[in-house]
């Protein structure tokens, strides 16, 4: 009701000329739409006498907790002559709903103090309420009390016990609530089997969500959605797919909530298309994504640079009121930075209606990925101006676009800031940005001095960064050392090996080379596919270098052809130093041909009409080569080609690279 209607009522309280009916009151207090109302009502009933009556007390007490008013419940208790177990178990539950833990154990010890001892139901409401309010812990200790003075939860009891159980990850509490729930007969329950995968979930133990959904006669859509969350928690991906196509398949309705978990689920997992496809079905099925659904799926599309996809969501966001929503107008701005359209998202940013932490990280992260150094700083002042507290991620992105521009010693001076001005202490990933910043600037040695003296064992992504920078730099003493830990540290991770090979075949160390694809094949490792996609006509297409399965290639590849014959016309040379192998020149030139990069671009070229800027993204970081081709390409075809690698995005046009060749 608003502000006018609820005052509307008053008066018309203030001056009816008849007195309250103690029938009605109930009635019209348990429809009350707001507390002040609630509050002229008790008012009223007060004045005509009726507030003790069991009826009107009892309606009052459950309205103030409704609005929680728990001090207003408190009073209204007080004042009845005789206090129920339904009054003090319904007060009790409205203390832990509000997360006030303590206050419910103490009217728990009023409630025995006036002669009435607690039941079942008490402890129910105790246990959920607690657990609603994020107070987790605090109710799976009221469930052992509860056992411990000897009352034994009823269905509702185990589910919410469950629920907090999964909370708190304490497996073998959920483990002997499985088996008591097996004793009692409630096992089969369909909140129980729903709060038990939920539970297993949580706790990291997929094989027993499988099981407990196998052993379960109900398969209804609430134990669809725990099921796919609880696998999606686990990276089971692949069986949650299985399973969500089952239940399609016996035609269990499945709603909004089961649709956005399964495309939650394949983003979360890194598969994206297949995420994609979902949320396509989804809507031809008739479920209508809400506010929840969109930012679930702009990530998908922000991976494969699905821009179209992109925009309609936005259009259906706009129509539908969601771009109001803090998530979705996050979502959005990281899906149109990530797609390439970095001023898009600024213009998100600067008309959402209010902004928290992820909004200011999602546009800082997206100026670093562009290498727009200047822009991220000047926005993290911006934040800092806002009152908005940055956290570990903020300065993750800010030490990121120091690190694009090379800006040494501001990446340094931020490190610290974040140390000594916001007492936020630097993980892993902080000192890896530094050893990125140091290691690309040339500063390998300063890089290596770092990882030494870290607080804690440096991870792969710490030594990946210095051999990252080691292969620009070509120092292979250091690269040697980095790729030794790492070795260690990821010994099924191919891409470490190919990237020493890399390094030793820019030095002409064929036997290094050799050595290095030995030892792969010893282990039985093989080097990871490049792999590009690009979005044409509304359809991301997928090219794998060296594949050609796709149905245009014959014509991918006579564009390719003429593109080079244009290069070599025009004094372009490939750059073959980027070939790991001790081949003929002309055979690394086909080799280097046929990287998915230059591949996506030709399907480009050719199915886009001339002036399109193409958008391409790329599962590894680009090669030498094909940095240079995509220069010469922007040029002679009069085209900007947007390419976004593990590192970076690259903005080429008239012949220029957005890095400036500083990558």
């Amino acid at each position: 009701m608003s502000r006018s209607s609820s005052s509307s009522v008053l008066n018309f309280l203030r001056h009816v000329s008849f007195p309250p009916d103690p029938r009605l009151l109930p009635s019209a207090l348990k429809s009350c739409p707001a507390l002040r109302l609630a509050r002229a009502l008790h008012a009223a009933a007060a004045v005509a006498g009726f507030s003790r009556d069991p009826f009107v007390s009892s309606s009052l007490l459950h309205a103030y907790l409704r609005f929680g008013a728990t001090a207003d419940a408190c009073s209204v208790l007080d004042g009845m002559p005789h206090k129920t177990i339904v009054g003090w178990s319904a007060l009790i539950a409205g203390h832990a709903t509000r997360g006030d833990a303590e206050g419910a154990w103490g009217l728990l010890e009023r409630m025995r103090s006036d002669g009435v001892e607690p039941n079942v139901i008490t402890w129910n409401g105790l246990v959920s309420g607690l657990n609603r309010s994020g107070r987790a812990r605090d109710a799976v200790l009221a469930l052992v009390r509860m056992h411990g003075e000897g009352f034994l939860p009823d269905a509702t009891g185990v589910s919410c016990a469950l629920s907090a159980v999964g909370d708190v990850r304490d497996v073998s509490v959920g483990e002997q609530l499985h088996g008591y729930a097996v004793k009692a007969g409630c096992r089969l329950d369909a909140c129980v089997a729903t709060a038990l995968i939920d539970m297993y979930g949580k706790c990291g133990r997929a094989d027993d969500i499988v099981q407990v959904f196998d052993e379960s006669s109900n398969m209804d859509v609430a134990s669809c959605n725990a099921l796919v969350a609880g696998l999606s928690r686990n990276a089971q991906v692949s069986e949650a797919l299985r399973l969500f196509r089952e239940f399609v398949g016996r035609g269990v309705e499945l709603n909004v909530v089961s649709w956005t978990s399964i495309v939650a689920c394949c983003v979360q997992n890194g598969r994206d298309l297949e995420a994609v496809d979902l949320f396509r079905e989804m809507q031809s099925e008739g479920i209508e994504p809400n506010s929840v659904t969109i930012p679930c799926v702009l990530p998908a599309f922000a991976n494969i640079a699905a821009l179209m996809h992109g925009r309609s969501a936005h259009c259906f966001s706009l129509r539908k009121g969601f771009h109001h929503d803090i998530y979705v107008g996050s979502a959005l701005v990281d899906m149109y930075a990530k797609c390439g359209r970095v001023r898009d998202a600024r213009m998100i940013f600067e008309a959402m209606p209010s902004r928290n932490v992820v909004s200011w990280n999602a546009m800082i992260g997206g100026y670093a990925m562009h290498g727009e150094a200047e822009n991220a700083v000047q926005l993290f002042r911006s934040m800092q101006s806002s009152k908005e507290k940055p956290d570990l991620v903020t300065f993750t992105c800010v030490l990121g676009a120091c690190s694009q521009a090379g800006w040494t010693e501001e990446g340094r001076s931020y490190f610290n800031e974040m140390q000594h001005k916001h007492g936020i202490s630097p993980r892993m990933e902080h000192y890896a940005c530094i050893v990125t910043l140091l290691g690309r600037a040339g500063k390998l040695d300063d890089a290596y001095d770092n990882i030494n003296q870290m607080p804690f064992e440096p991870d792969g992504c710490i030594w990946g960064s210095l051999l990252s920078s080691c292969r620009i730099h070509g120092n292979v003493v250091l690269a040697e050392v980095a790729a030794e830990n790492l070795f260690q540290l990821e010994p099924e991770n191919a891409g470490n090996y190919v990237l020493l090979s890399n390094i030793y075949a820019s030095k002409k160390m064929w036997n290094g080379v050799n050595r290095v694809r030995d030892t792969m094949k010893n282990v039985g490792l093989k080097k990871e596919k490049g792999c590009s996609w690009i979005e044409i006509k509304n359809k991301v297409h997928m090219l794998l270098a060296g594949d050609s399965s796709h149905p245009m290639m014959a014509a991918i590849t006579e564009k390719l052809k003429h593109l080079t014959m244009e290069m070599r016309r025009l004094g372009f040379a490939p750059s073959t130093d980027y070939v790991l192998h001790d081949v003929e020149e002309q055979e690394k030139d086909d080799i280097l041909s046929v990287h998915s990069e230059k591949l996506a671009v030709a399907l480009g070229l050719i199915s886009t009409s001339h002036g399109t800027t193409l958008r391409v993204i790329k599962n590894l970081r680009i090669c030498g080569d094909c940095h240079e081709a995509m220069k010469f390409i922007s040029s002679f075809e009069r085209r900007e080609i947007y390419v976004r690698d593990t590192n970076r995005f690259h903005h080429f046009k008239d012949g220029k690279c957005s890095c400036a060749d500083y990558w």
